[in-house]
């Protein structure tokens, strides 16, 4: 019965786990130690596993597994777990993904960077995704692809070996030691990856890595449905063909709805794009027009220009592309406090221009934290000029990709609009206003001008297997045709608390639009807080202010726990969110360009006047 074991206790687990595991897509960030994501969690748990206790309260009770839902979640930990037991190995060395693509993909990242030889070994024949020949191309990873009766007949190689198993169940795998890495493909739930042997340990932080920035996780619902097939509730078979046509009519007919939803949202009538997390839109935007510039202008330098401050996502995936291509470099663009956008781009595309590179711009507008918007007619400008090269030819005209997830109401790229006659490339993270929390999926869509450009990034969405999943497109239906109404509202209690903070402590730096920018559509519900300080260094300023955040954010979240949380997270459907860019969504942003405020995030649904009352509780303690 010890095989049996684990499974008999998560059959109780799925019978009394929080419904917070299925639901959330953020978590608290008082509650959870980034060092020991994952790890803490699942030490607690084999807790409660060897006590034999699998109690709803007890199982309320387990820390934060990861800060955000798309790296990981109490679900994708669970299976892990269930998996490594079954398969004597450590929980660390199984990591699910709800792509099917990127492990292999995170596999061939570090050997590229490690110089190290990969081979490849499928059973029957390679997913239909896997094009091997844009892999080599336009990514740049090397390997070898070979076929083989079974997984016995696999034999020692001079490298990595990926063996790629399409089997429908999660069984018992034969571990052959000339195998390193098993990637299980599971139908649309995603991906197992296996790490075998001691010697392959070293890539686990790796291709974690890859799993935050350039995908997912798999989903919770997905890593359920898993975990009953494992402990034998239900089956692969019984989910018969009937029910699998349904479900892709369904999933059909989301997605239908969502793309007309997000031409209505945006004032496009181009194809739009739906991808299982912000990131992966991201991801398959830059490799998209990687691809496009190596068929148009062969040979040239692509920049990508990048704010340095800018959400730690975006930041580090980019400067992760330009570290794995040759030709491919990232250009910082300062964009906040004393620097100005459009005077940044100027100087940024003139000297792309004198070198005959290929400009993309990524930029949020507002940005992030500081809650700024450009003049946007010199933005038009400035991006409409034509430059020339060092050599008096006519420059490559960039492309603007602009994130959108603060204000994804304004309209940019609609006929007559202020970026429509620039190539310009539209997208927003779907776990902010677009699923008001509910899911990760995001989305982007380009204007006419950029139309050609959507066919490549496409292919690299599919290639990646980071199309968004049958459950998003169904939240994001549902939740699509009121996010500017809850986007307008949320704006009208945002309004309400800056103004009151500035009235009540009017020595605090406040970062918000003005009525102004408001009166233009700008209407974003976060704003950031600089507060007041005092001491006699910059040094000693700095670590007074740092203390007055979290103390503000400590009574914010003690005082209004069921209202008030320590997170990152922006547009949910009620609630008040706080946090420090530096220490959350900076995580990987360079230590000089991190900010070091408060950033507060307001819902449509909340108690405002209670907020009012800690603030000024606060205000009494300085």
């Amino acid at each position: 019965m010890e095989y049996n074991k684990p499974l008999n206790y998560i059959k109780d687990v799925l019978e009394n786990m929080p419904t917070d595991w299925l639901g959330l897509t953020t978590h608290r960030l008082d509650i959870y130690d980034e060092e020991l994501a994952k790890v803490q969690f699942l030490d607690q748990f084999e807790i409660l596993f060897n006590d034999h206790n699998s109690d709803a309260s007890a199982l309320r009770e387990l820390p934060t597994a990861y800060d955000y839902i798309r790296l990981g979640h109490p679900l994708s930990c669970v299976l892990e777990w269930t998996i490594a037991n079954l398969h004597s190995l450590k929980p660390e060395n199984v990591i699910s993904f709800s792509s099917k693509t990127t492990p292999v993909l995170a596999i061939l990242r570090k050997n590229l960077l490690d110089n190290k030889n990969t081979q490849i070994i499928y059973t029957d024949a390679l997913p239909d995704f896997f094009d091997a020949e844009i892999i080599k191309n336009v990514y740049g990873y090397q390997f070898e692809l070979k076929k083989v009766e079974k997984a016995s007949a696999i034999s020692a190689f001079d490298g990595s070996t990926v063996f790629i198993s399409q089997q429908d169940g999660i069984s018992t795998l034969d571990l052959n030691q000339n195998i390193d890495f098993f990637v299980n493909l599971h139908g649309d739930s995603g991906s197992i990856l296996l790490v075998n042997g001691e010697e392959n340990e070293s890539y686990i932080s790796e291709i974690q890595h890859v799993r935050r920035r350039e995908t997912i996780a798999m989903t919770p619902i997905n890593c359920l449905t898993a975990l009953n097939v494992l402990t034998g509730k239900s089956t692969i078979d019984n989910q018969t063909s009937n029910v699998e046509d349904d479900t892709r009519a369904e999933r059909s007919r989301s997605k239908a709805s969502v793309l007309n939803l997000i031409k209505e949202i945006t004032g496009v009538n181009t194809k739009p794009l739906l991808g299982s997390s912000g990131l992966s839109i991201q991801y398959a935007i830059m490799m998209g027009l990687i691809h496009d510039a190596q068929e148009k202008h062969k040979g040239k330098a692509i920049k990508f220009v990048v704010p340095p401050n800018c959400y730690g996502g975006t930041n580090d995936q980019a400067r992760r592309v330009a570290a794995c291509i040759d030709n491919v470099e990232i250009v910082d663009l300062h964009v906040d406090g004393d620097h100005d956008m459009v005077q940044s781009i100027d100087s940024v595309l003139a000297k792309i221009a004198a070198e005959d590179a290929i400009p993309y711009i990524i930029a949020e507008i507002p940005t992030n934290p500081r809650v700024e918007v450009p003049d946007l007619i010199q933005l038009k400008e400035v991006l409409s000029a034509t430059r020339t090269t060092s050599t008096g030819e006519t420059a490559i005209d960039p492309v603007f990709i602009l994130d959108q997830t603060f204000c994804p109401n304004v309209l940019f790229l609609g006929e007559g609009k202020i970026l429509s006659t620039i190539r310009t490339i539209s997208y927003a993270s779907g776990s902010k206003f677009p699923s008001g929390g509910q899911c990760t999926a995001g989305y982007c869509v380009g204007n006419e001008k950029a139309e050609a450009l959507i066919q490549h990034i496409e292919m690299h969405l599919q290639l990646c297997d980071n199309e968004a999943t049958a459950l998003q497109l169904e939240i994001l239906d549902k939740q699509l045709p009121s996010m500017n109404q809850r986007i307008a509202d949320a704006y009208q209690n945002t309004r309400e608390f800056v103004n009151f903070i500035q009235e009540t402590l009017p020595a605090a730096k406040i970062n918000f639009v003005s009525e102004e920018l408001a009166e233009q559509g700008f209407t974003p519900s976060v704003f950031s807080l600089d507060l007041p300080t005092k001491g006699n260094t910059h040094e000693e300023k700095e670590a007074y202010k740092r203390k007055l955040n979290h103390r503000l954010i400590n009574m914010m979240i003690t005082k209004i726990p069921n209202e008030s949380k320590y997170c990152v997270s922006y547009g949910q459907l009620k609630g008040c969110y706080w946090t420090i860019p530096a220490t959350s969504t900076q995580g990987t942003t360079k230590e000089g360009d991190k900010d070091y405020i408060a950033r507060v995030a307001l819902s449509a649904n909340m108690d405002l006047e209670r907020h009012k009352e800690v603030f000024l509780d606060f205000v009494k303690t300085i």
